[in-house]
């Protein structure tokens, strides 16, 4: 059973085609070549936004079955006061997100930056409604989850209900600059959290949201690093789920790969679909 994923944060972005889609490519194609490229994809849409019923069971039709849906539990729930209010909110959301069936990894909860320690006790009451059939990840912001005692009780309680941690890596973008414009790289410097990266792994899912410099070198030695990380972690059992982020999103595709090469150097696993699906290609051309 496969037990790592990878992607990026959105399937539809048209500046990939003739990179990760081949040219032409339709927008309307998206889903169906980006899933059959690359294995995994962060669904941020829904913390917007909840699909309806027609469209989960279209991007199910769509995609092959071991594909992975990861998607954001929408902002009403986790920005809109106390989550234990929200239960019946979230039940409806998993509900109707269900339709995907075995395409459906771990959801994610992003706790707004104001959502801290004091807390913790509303966590739980949520985590307890949570319905147990589908697997679950947590995004913590407040400095207090990062300090002892708040980091500790933290992940005595996602063990406890065998949920994930979301783990954000934004060292690649705080760490180097731009020779030339860091206009962009500001941007997302002010639009993701400046939160320490502490590799902690709760229950068996390891959620790895990774904010990639424009510059491909840059990213080198954060990759070798993580590549290890998650060599270890698969080889305890984990599911580990990967998705690549970049200022400049034509980026995150070459990312993904990047990544994924040096965990095949480190561990047994899959080639990446996009691979298989580009030596298909060349040998046709010898051909």
């Amino acid at each position: 059973m496969t037990s790592f994923y990878i992607g990026c944060a959105v399937w539809a972005y048209k500046e990939w085609v003739g990179d990760l889609f081949p040219p032409g490519s339709k927008s309307s194609d998206f889903l169906r070549l980006y899933s059959r490229r690359l294995s995994a994809v962060e669904g941020n849409t829904t913390f917007y936004a909840t699909p309806k019923l027609d469209i989960v069971q279209r991007w199910a039709e769509e995609t092959p079955p071991d594909f992975r849906f990861c998607f954001k539990l929408p902002r009403q729930i986790s920005h809109s006061g106390p989550l234990a209010a929200r239960s019946a909110e979230t039940q409806a959301f998993v509900t109707q997100m269900a339709a995907l069936g075995e395409r459906l990894g771990p959801f994610f909860v992003q706790l707004p930056p104001g959502y801290g320690p004091a807390r913790i006790g509303d966590l739980e009451r949520w985590l307890a409604a949570w319905p147990q059939d589908f697997d679950l990840a947590v995004e913590v912001r407040h400095a207090g989850w990062y300090d002892s005692p708040g980091e500790a009780a933290l992940m005595d309680l996602l063990d406890r209900y065998s949920v994930g941690r979301v783990l954000m890596d934004v060292r690649p973008i705080r760490t180097h600059s731009l020779p030339v414009d860091d206009s962009f790289l500001d941007e997302a410097r002010e639009r993701k959290p400046n939160v320490p990266l502490h590799p902690l792994r709760s229950g068996d899912i390891a959620m790895i949201r990774y904010i990639g410099h424009p510059e491909p070198a840059l990213n080198d030695a954060w990759l070798n690093e993580w590549a290890v990380r998650m060599a270890d972690w698969l080889a305890e059992g984990a599911q580990v789920y990967c998705f690549m982020h970049c200022p400049d999103e034509r980026r995150s595709p070459a990312l993904c790969r990047a990544l994924h090469r040096r965990l095949e150097q480190q561990t047994t696993m899959p080639p990446l679909p996009w691979n298989i699906l580009d030596e298909g290609l060349r040998q046709n051309t010898l051909f």
